[in-house]
């Protein structure tokens, strides 16, 4: 038996989940050897399981890195002290050692006393001041800030897969590709009706595949209807709306036709210069600049949002935040009050949000690409559920559950020359089957 040795427990939803067979993998990759203990299996579906494991390994240094990786998973130290803290020797700078933070419910034990951990976020450290204990990410931590070393006085829970019924029980594998869509979005559309009634707020993240895909009036259906109270993108879906918005175009492509128009490609960076022109997106509103869209929309019913940008990005747009730590700290600003998160075609900003967000906070990321659907999960948001279809086609189908239509012999007609196009129900203007069902 090698030298250095602890035992570890796990409570919980361990073996439907697979997550004890997640467990003994890491062991065995760590080069290290286990011996279980004792092994309770709950009788139903319902019923926790127990489980504790010794592991062992010959470098104490290994064994720890192996421990901070299994509490990662929710495994937690049978018999522990309290936390080690080391103050940070400069600012942005952690002190060697230090216990890296999941994004799964965590207490710190000073004191003698467990103290809960705030906003739990994945990849940060650890500070305890005045009996508060908090993640904070390694660039805002500050000189002499009392940072968690070390993996003793830690206790992880690990999140609940018990069977409640909701979409992610539904999907249980994960990613749905060809489950029956509608009942999907019903699904999602019950989850959104559920935290609107809890008082919790909807967070969105878009990229700029929604407008492509001539979903921005589904999307703008949902704020009016209420289902959106923070917005996370990027430079250029803002862009893009803005220039269906003014020119009825995305990326040069007419929103109506699906065809390109002549100096088409041009609409975006002229879409830009004017917003600009105008300061904001908000004076936009304010100046009668800009009327219809996805950002009008925002503007209009309060909606918070974030625009991080990128190096890619043209303009950019007087919102967006170029400087990304920043971005980082105004998306965390707004996460309290999240109760569920929709991912919507957004690939990196999708990610980033995943790695803000504890695990608590449920999230259904849609995308035409399996990659992106899968990423999230093996970034560590574990409490992702992918939905691989087509964007502007759930969208639509979102919309007509939560914010049904107005028949159109009752609605007045459009205002002449608005450059944004009736409401498709989010049919894919670049499939060229926008004509079908207007």
């Amino acid at each position: 038996m090698p030298e250095h040795a602890e035992t570890l427990e796990i409570h919980g939803h361990i073996i439907d989940s697979m997550l004890f067979t997640r467990i003994l993998d890491q062991v065995l990759e760590a080069r290290a050897s286990y011996e279980i203990e004792r092994f309770d299996v709950g009788r139903t579906p319902v019923d926790p399981s127990y489980a504790r494991l010794l592991v062992a390994a010959d470098d104490p240094a290994r064994l720890e890195e192996l421990i901070q990786s299994l509490m990662g998973l929710g495994m937690q130290r049978v018999r522990t002290g309290d936390a080690t803290l080391v103050a940070a020797e400069m600012d942005g700078v952690l002190p060697d050692g230090f216990y890296s933070s999941t994004n799964l419910e965590t207490e710190v034990r000073v004191g003698g006393a467990w103290r809960g951990v705030e906003n739990p976020e994945m990849d940060c450290a650890i500070v305890v001041h005045d009996g508060r204990a908090r993640t904070v990410p390694m660039s805002d931590v500050l000189k002499g800030e009392q940072v968690v070393v070390g993996s003793q006085g830690i206790r992880v829970r690990p999140r609940d897969r018990g069977r409640a019924g909701e979409v992610f029980e539904f999907m249980s594998s994960q990613v749905s590709s060809e489950k029956p869509q509608g009942l999907i979005v019903r699904k999602v559309a019950g989850v959104m009706r559920l935290t609107k009634a809890r008082g919790e707020k909807i967070l969105w993240v878009a990229g700029p595949a929604v407008v492509h895909t001539g979903a921005g009036p589904a999307v703008v259906r949902l704020i009016e209807a209420g289902y959106m109270d923070v917005l996370f993108a990027g430079n250029a879906l803002a862009t893009h709306d803005i220039e269906g918005a003014l020119y009825g175009t995305s990326l040069g492509v007419n929103l109506l036709e699906g065809v390109g128009v002549e100096h088409g490609h041009e609409h975006h960076i002229r879409a830009l210069n004017t917003l600009r022109r105008c300061g904001s997106i908000a004076k936009a509103v304010e100046q009668g600049v800009l009327t219809s869209g996805i950002m009008h929309a925002c503007v209009q019913h309060g909606i918070d949002f974030v625009l991080g940008g990128s190096v890619r990005d043209d303009g950019p747009l007087p919102d967006t935040v170029t400087d990304v730590i920043e971005a980082q700290r105004q998306m965390r600003s707004l996460l309290p009050g999240v109760g569920y998160a929709l991912m919507v075609a957004s690939m990196l900003h999708s990610i980033a949000t995943g790695n803000l967000l504890p695990a608590s906070v449920p999230l259904v990321c849609v995308d035409i690409n399996l990659s992106t659907v899968t990423k999230l999960a093996d970034r560590g948001s574990t409490q992702a559920t992918g939905v691989v279809t087509d964007t502007g086609l759930f969208l639509g189908a979102l919309a007509n559950e939560l914010a049904p239509r107005v028949p159109s012999w009752t609605r007045p007609s459009p205002a002449a020359g608005a450059a944004w196009p009736a409401d498709q129900g989010g049919v894919g203007v670049r499939s060229h089957l926008s004509h079908l069902g207007r």
